[in-house]
């Protein structure tokens, strides 16, 4: 098993016991949601609060060309995730985990979703719009986003968002296989006060532990509908 392999059988195994020990319940209630491994880590890197509040705004293109900033969905309740066009295990998380998402709150005008392209030099508004159009993602609930510069948007998502840091590949045959950056594919959950309230590792357990992802995503769904209902 490579290093990858057993980083995520790792992480795998620590939420299982997790989430037996502390319950669906708990977790929820208290937040502390085990936020997903990228394929490499920084060590020593301090792990911070899955609640706190988005310090920081960010303005970005979206698939129409249009400015905006998140800023704009304050008073909404909304689900961030990072992402860029090419990488797979992107494509089968939106397309799964994503459309899944939409179909269930999508109709709701209080609720929306954002992608934040980790590549945003490569990730023009053309590739961004036909990225969109694949999943049938309107601009009224279904933001894909790019900041144009890489290492702003890197920040903005470890810095203020709190995701895992971007390592970037090097091997060519790992880059073929999974694209040119190793990164979260976590999804967390924004309240209408702009703070993030829980992050759920869907896409690593949906591959390791089909028990584990059911609960999680129930988990996840509730959380949204105790938001929305606020």
């Amino acid at each position: 098993m490579n290093n990858t392999g057993k980083i995520v059988m790792v992480y795998v195994a620590t939420a299982v016991v997790s989430a037996l020990i502390l319950g669906a319940a708990f977790w929820v209630r208290s937040g502390l949601i085990e936020r997903e491994k990228p394929a490499a880590v920084q060590t020593g890197k301090k792990q911070e609060p899955v609640f706190f509040p988005i310090a920081n705004d960010l303005e970005a293109t979206n698939q129409n060309g249009d400015k905006v900033k998140l800023s704009d969905l304050k008073g909404k309740v909304w689900v961030v995730g990072e992402f860029f066009a090419v990488c797979p295990h992107c494509a089968v998380r939106n397309g799964q985990d994503l459309r899944a998402i939409i179909d269930t709150f999508g109709a709701n005008p209080d609720f929306h979703l954002a992608c934040i392209s980790i590549d945003p030099e490569t990730d023009d508004v053309n590739r961004l719009k036909e990225y969109a159009s694949v999943l049938n993602a309107k601009t009224n609930n279904w933001w894909f986003l790019t900041t144009g510069d890489q290492a702003k948007a890197h920040q903005y998502m470890d810095g203020t968002l709190k995701f895992f840091s971007v390592r970037e590949r090097t091997d060519p045959a790992d880059i073929e296989s999974n694209g040119r950056f190793a990164h979260d594919l976590g999804l967390a959950v924004v309240n209408r006060n702009f703070e993030v309230v829980g992050k759920w590792p869907l896409a690593e357990a949906h591959k390791q532990d089909p028990e584990l992802y059911e609960k999680l995503k129930k988990q996840m769904f509730d959380k949204i509908r105790e938001e929305l209902a606020k």
